[in-house]
């Protein structure tokens, strides 16, 4: 299963984005968000690797207080300028992850739309330090993934084709080990027949290498679903959300 954030990390393929992951899923995990772990007006959130801003937005608009961190210039500004344009608590960082720091400290730390799978062992424990450190005592992370080794082993298609508002996208996947990784070549022809190829590599962890990985971090794996706080993950579903709790 290609990761479409390798072929869509780019701002100028944002309507494509919502086109495969709609507003209606981002609407349903922010509002499982809020209840799940006690957020209300006040309450702090901090977002790596946001994109466009979807939950970032979709929080402050509920009152709740948001730091939201991209490598991307355009998604930054388009966050800034929204939350300038309604008046929302939102602070928009443009950061790679492993470089970013701040002396907050939150009550929820979210890495949604698999964009923690762009990185490998080391990095991803790096990163999950770093979320343990900006978070209070008792703080939650919530990460959302279609990469996990119960999802890629049972789902994985190595070849594959679509076209979405008129763009066609022909992906040829690899499934590799040492390290278990997903390399993906996407070849795009948009309507005016030019074309463009882009790569990327999803780290495939299964959930117990995600958990050994979480507690060297300093956080306890409390529970990972398949529709967030409503079923739990089970072999082969196409998204988990893990929640997990600083220690």
């Amino acid at each position: 299963m290609p990761n479409i954030n390798d072929i869509f990390f780019d701002g100028h393929y944002k309507e494509i984005w919502k086109t495969i992951i709609p507003d209606e899923l981002t609407v349903k995990e922010v509002d499982f968000m809020i209840p799940y772990f006690s957020l209300q007006p006040g309450s702090k959130v901090l977002d790596l690797m946001c994109g466009y801003g979807r939950h970032a937005i979709g929080l402050a608009r509920k009152g709740v207080t948001v730091t939201a961190v991209d490598n991307l210039a355009d998604y930054i500004n388009e966050i800034q300028q929204t939350a300038t344009t309604e008046n929302l608590p939102v602070k928009a960082v443009q950061s790679g992850v492993l470089d970013f720091s701040t002396e907050e400290q939150f009550d929820l730390v979210i890495c949604m739309g698999n964009s923690l799978n762009f990185f490998n062992a080391a990095d991803t424990v790096s990163i999950l330090k770093k979320a343990a450190s900006f978070l209070k005592p008792g703080g939650y992370l919530l990460i959302n993934s279609w990469s996990l080794a119960e999802i890629v082993f049972k789902n994985s298609v190595t070849k594959s084709w679509s076209e979405i508002n008129g763009v066609k996208f022909l992906t040829d996947a690899k499934l590799l080990f040492h390290p278990a990784r997903l390399e993906a070549e996407s070849t795009i022809i948009h309507p005016d027949g030019t074309t463009e190829t882009k790569t990327g590599i999803d780290y495939i962890f299964s959930i117990n290498e995600m958990e050994n990985m979480l507690q060297s971090a300093g956080f306890v794996l409390k529970e990972v679903y398949s529709i967030p706080g409503r079923k739990k993950f089970t072999l082969g579903e196409q998204r988990a959300y893990l929640v997990a709790q600083k220690q």
